[in-house]
């Protein structure tokens, strides 16, 4: 399937979205790791984009003291796939991961 045909003022917009989407959850991702939010307030916003499209893996890798093994044995022992998205996680999952951070 090919990309969509754009023009340079569409193609300018959608780099600019993409950035600041990036920027977000970078911030996110940032305040996580320093301790100023906690997995179950970042997870309880899921139901926004910047959130919703987070991988679980880089969600997980991304708190203090998990690591690319401990994120790794945590995901298999829940059962989540590595490239699964926090959207994509169904209630189980979910809960299952915020008892697991907790």
């Amino acid at each position: 399937m090919a990309a969509p045909t754009m023009t340079p003022e569409q193609r300018a917009a959608a780099l600019e979205k993409a950035r600041i989407v990036r920027a977000e959850r970078s911030e996110l991702t940032k305040k996580l790791s320093m301790g100023i939010m906690t997995p179950k307030e970042l997870l309880d916003m899921s139901d926004k984009p910047v959130v919703g499209r987070m991988k679980v893996k880089a969600f997980v890798s991304a708190l203090p003291g998990y690591g690319k093994v401990k994120t790794e044995k945590l995901m298999e022992e829940l059962g989540i796939p590595a490239d699964r998205r926090i959207q994509g996680l169904g209630s189980n999952q979910m809960k299952a991961l915020i008892d697991a951070l907790s």
